[in-house]
């Protein structure tokens, strides 16, 4: 059997990290079992679907390197096939059009809460005489369709993540609506009706989604058999969940996939973690790894039940591997963006060789791509601003002697070295008496605003480089001494 899943987003928001997971495990399922990954936009929410929404799934996908082997197809341009789906089950007996008002709904709603019962729909429309419906109709009443449900049912099936799942017809709120009202035709085809004909036509095999659609899926396989259509095989992964244990969601802060790109986060840092949030892999010291790597590994038997809590220390720490491990001149690439768009002047061409220098010393020290910009914002600027602790230091008694003492051993360095810069300090601090964190701080201070940062001696050759170094001691210099 060839193993065909499918990732089908509804375009009424961005790419959800939620969204973004279980099309992870789709795709490591698929690719696992030599199988296909099919896209498909759910997009019959007319009201809420919206063209820039697909555009930033399809994006979000793709820069994730989810890559798809079918689609996109789009529930929009099938509307057909769904009509003549339920026109199948109207024919056959198994659906029926309900011409039940919202004011009568609300009124059997009513009813049944003062009575202390759960909200269903008394299927009163479901055996109307044709004159019954003929009335409705003068009336002008727009039916709904709706699928019939036995109650005496019960439907089971063995779960890839829980087991054997059951669950009681009588639970399902009566018959389904599977179309909206219209005319004498059939109105809009709705989400459960859609999902099953679109998994039918596309020969989908097995369905993985999260568990809060476990009550779809009793509803799904009832239309399945309906329809006279194999049922796939299902697996209900375990919900994203926040620190105090509730699902995921916006007022949680980031959760789309394009804010996490954003905040500086890379895919495939981002795709490692997502993996993590609900499977572990056989050897459960191995934390890093591809898609490709994943791949091989992948089972349901290794995914959890319980819900998976988003950890952003551990999502901190991937990226940060990644970031460390990263080729300069590919880690140069992801920092210009950040640096542009924070408004810094270079030339990403003439200055090549500067910004690679500048990303060789940030490097070690970034978590995310966006961290580049504060820690070289002092490194771009032509005048420099000090902070409390920068200017505590200069005020130091010492600070004075130190930077008078580098910038008169500058005057005899046309060119200036690590191996230079490293005399330089370890000469003053031998000339002058002091301590080698006294010259440091006070020279980091003077260069940088600051008496913490990247390396001492790399940032000072970065400014060296751009002219910028003596001007800035001579500064410092008048701040020491007033």
């Amino acid at each position: 059997m060839l193993v065909r899943v499918r990732i089908a987003p509804s375009p009424t928001g961005n790419l959800h990290i939620g969204t973004a997971r279980t099309a992870v495990f789709n795709w490591l399922f698929a690719r696992h079992h030599g199988g296909q990954f099919i896209l498909r936009v759910e997009d019959t929410d007319v009201e809420r679907s919206r063209p820039e929404y697909t555009e930033n799934i399809l994006e979000g996908l793709t820069w994730l390197g989810l890559n798809w082997d079918e689609g996109p197809k789009f529930q929009s341009q099938r509307l057909d096939l769904y009509r003549q789906a339920i026109q199948t089950l109207l024919d056959k007996g198994l659906a029926y059009r309900c011409y039940s008002s919202e004011t009568e709904l609300e009124e059997m709603r009513a009813a049944q809460k003062a009575r202390h019962e759960a909200p269903r729909y008394d299927n009163r429309h479901r055996n109307l005489t044709p004159e019954q419906q003929a009335a409705f109709e003068a009336e002008g009443r727009r039916p709904v369709i709706r699928f019939k449900i036995d109650d005496a049912r019960e439907i089971s099936w063995k779960d890839m993540v829980r087991g054997t799942v059951t669950w009681k017809a009588s639970d399902l709120g009566g018959d389904m609506v599977i179309a909206r009202a219209a005319d004498n035709s059939i109105g809009q085809p709705l989400y459960n009706l859609a999902v099953v004909v679109d998994d039918i036509d596309m020969q989908i095999t097995h369905v993985i989604r999260g568990e809060d659609h476990i009550a779809n899926t009793a509803k799904q396989i009832l239309l399945y058999e309906a329809l006279g259509a194999n049922v796939p095989e299902f697996a209900h992964t375990p919900l994203i969940l926040n620190k105090t244990g509730q699902k995921l969601s916006k007022r949680d802060g980031v959760t789309s996939i394009f804010d996490f790109k954003q905040m500086g986060y890379i895919a495939p840092a981002l795709v490692n973690y997502m993996t993590l949030l609900g499977w572990s892999p056989p050897d459960s010291t191995q934390e890093i790894f591809t898609l490709d790597t994943a791949a091989k590994e992948f089972s349901f038997d290794r995914v959890n039940k319980a819900g998976a809590k988003f950890d952003w220390d551990k999502l901190n720490w991937l990226n940060s591997q990644y970031l460390h491990a990263m080729p300069i001149p590919e880690l140069t690439d992801l920092l210009i963006p950040y640096w542009q768009a924070a408004g810094y002047e270079f030339d990403p061409e003439g200055d090549r060789a500067w910004l690679e220098q500048l990303t060789a010393v940030l490097g070690p020290s970034l978590t995310k791509l966006q961290d580049a910009v504060e820690m070289s914002q002092t490194l771009f600027s032509k005048t420099v601003a000090y902070n409390e602790e920068a200017t505590a230091q200069l005020h130091q008694p010492d600070a004075s002697n130190v930077l008078q003492a580098i910038l008169a051993a500058l005057e005899s360095q046309s060119d200036l070295t690590p191996e230079a810069g490293q005399e330089i300090i370890k000469q003053v601090t031998k000339e002058k008496n002091l301590k080698k964190g006294v010259v440091m701080r006070s020279l980091r201070a003077a260069l940088t605003g600051e008496v913490h940062g990247p390396d001492l001696i790399q940032s000072w050759l970065l400014l060296r480089s751009r002219g910028l170094d003596q001007a800035r001691l001579k500064q410092a210099l008048e701040t020491a001494k007033g």
